[in-house]
């Protein structure tokens, strides 16, 4: 592969936005949790949800302001790598980006100081307005971002002038059935990425026989929360499928190694897609599955790869495994919180402390799944950055040389694994200190959540 400034400048802003997506799927779910539990504080006035939110408030602290900072550095990137991209479709992306910061960051901006500083010096029931505030601006701030994203992945409501793409129908940019399906798929993403670390965390501190009340109170509402969720999120993955099969069927092609017209389709569970011979090494097959999942039927015939023109073939491996791991990990959501919920409301949890590992072992999945969902979705969409309309060769910046992007990358590269590194001792060293209160209140199969200190 050559080292030109096109492939540079994709290999840099995935590496940014990979680092920057780990933050947002983790805040937006942390800020809503933060707001549950301040409200049910609030509600009860049990002491154990205040220390739960102490606790949490501090890691969403620091998590808020990494995905601020590696989120305002990715958007410098349109115009100093992606400048052709911004001049073509700036009358769409533009106001986009500019919503976002009007409303998400407006709401996050006023209210999240009164979430670090504010406790004490205001009203109770302001104090929690403030965090659902927030909470509500980490959610729009997602939508936003998912509207411009699948815009260009399917581009609709535009029409062309002077080669530019304008709006002509914001309802079918902000509200296109794309949108309507990959925004709640990418929230539910979030918020179960969040389950999965609150239930980790409450299972480490229960295997380190501390935080009783604490870890009680966050296995249960992890799992409880990942257990209700995983199956509408499983539903809304499909229903996402049926839109790449719609929209971008070179994109679904991909995904499922076909290269050549099938009927009925057989589905290739696992196997090694070799893009130079257009044929799976050591596949394992399902007949007519395929057409099963895509359609319904037993008998439908789906298309291949072959079928579209060369210039127009996405890359196969990277689409084709990421998807099989997002869906492996929602697998692994799906089997560990139903059954630690099962265990749990038959009070035996604490008699299996091989699947307390299990759960803590799990904390990152949400993660895991957000990224390959992220990779399937936009390798899947090359050679395209606008599908369809915009390769990606013609909306990288025309005056970018090769070293100047190398010296860039490497910079980058740097500075994030200087700032990160010591972010994830900070965040060790939090989850470490824990909880202040770490007397067990034993009855029986755990612990009961205490109304007074």
């Amino acid at each position: 592969m050559e080292l030109d400034p096109l492939i540079l400048s994709r290999i840099q802003f995935a590496f940014v936005v990979s680092f920057h997506i780990i933050f947002p799927s983790f805040t937006i779910g942390l800020a809503a949790w933060l707001a549950t539990i301040e409200g049910m504080s609030l509600a009860t006035r049990n002491p154990v949800y205040r220390r739960l939110f102490d606790f949490w408030l501090k890691v969403f602290a620091l998590s808020f302001a990494m995905g601020v900072v590696s989120g305002l550095v990715m958007a410098f990137q349109f115009g100093t790598n992606w400048s052709e991209l911004s001049a073509r479709t700036g009358p769409i992306q533009g106001p986009l980006l500019g919503y976002e910061a009007f409303t998400a960051f407006l709401l996050e901006a006023s209210f999240f100081g009164i979430m670090l500083l504010g406790r004490d010096r205001t009203p109770r029931w302001f104090y929690f307005l403030s965090c659902c505030m927030v909470a509500l601006g980490t959610m729009s701030s997602s939508y936003w971002i998912l509207a411009n994203n699948s815009w260009m992945q399917v581009p609709l409501g535009h029409s062309v002038v002077d080669g530019k793409l304008v709006p002509e129908d914001w309802k079918a940019i902000l509200l296109g059935p794309v949108q309507r399906i990959r925004w709640p798929h990418m929230l539910l993403g979030a918020f179960l990425t969040t389950s999965m670390c609150v239930a980790a965390t409450g299972a480490w501190h229960r295997l380190r026989q501390e935080a009783w009340e604490e870890s009680h109170a966050m296995i249960g509402w992890g799992l409880g929360l990942a257990a209700v969720l995983i199956p509408i999120q499983i539903l809304l993955g499909h229903f996402a499928g049926d839109l790449v099969r719609q929209y971008q069927p070179a994109k679904f092609a991909a995904i499922e190694a076909r290269w050549h017209d099938e009927q009925p389709a057989a589905e290739v569970l696992v196997g090694w897609p070799d893009e130079a011979k257009g044929k799976n090494l050591y596949a394992l097959s399902v007949p007519d599955l395929g057409s099963f999942i895509a359609t319904g039927t037993w008998d439908s015939k789906e298309v291949g790869i072959e079928s579209f023109p060369k210039e127009d073939h996405p890359p196969v491996l990277v689409p084709f495994w990421s998807f099989r791991i997002m869906f492996g990990m929602g697998l692994i959501i799906l089997g560990v919180s139903w059954l630690g919920l099962i265990l749990r409301w038959m009070g035996r949890l604490e008699d299996h402390r091989w699947l307390l590992w299990i759960i803590f072992l799990s904390f990152p999945t949400g993660f895991v799944a957000v990224l390959a969902g992220w990779f399937t979705a936009e390798v899947g969409r090359q050679p395209w950055v606008v599908y369809g309309l915009l390769r990606t060769r013609d909306a990288v910046t025309p005056s970018l040389a090769t070293p100047e992007v190398l010296a860039s990358l490497i910079g980058y590269i740097l500075v994030y694994a200087l700032i990160y590194g010591f972010g994830v001792v900070y965040f060790y060293r939090l989850f470490r200190d824990g909880f202040t209160t770490k007397t067990p209140a034993a009855t029986g199969y755990g612990f009961h959540m205490e109304t007074a200190p």
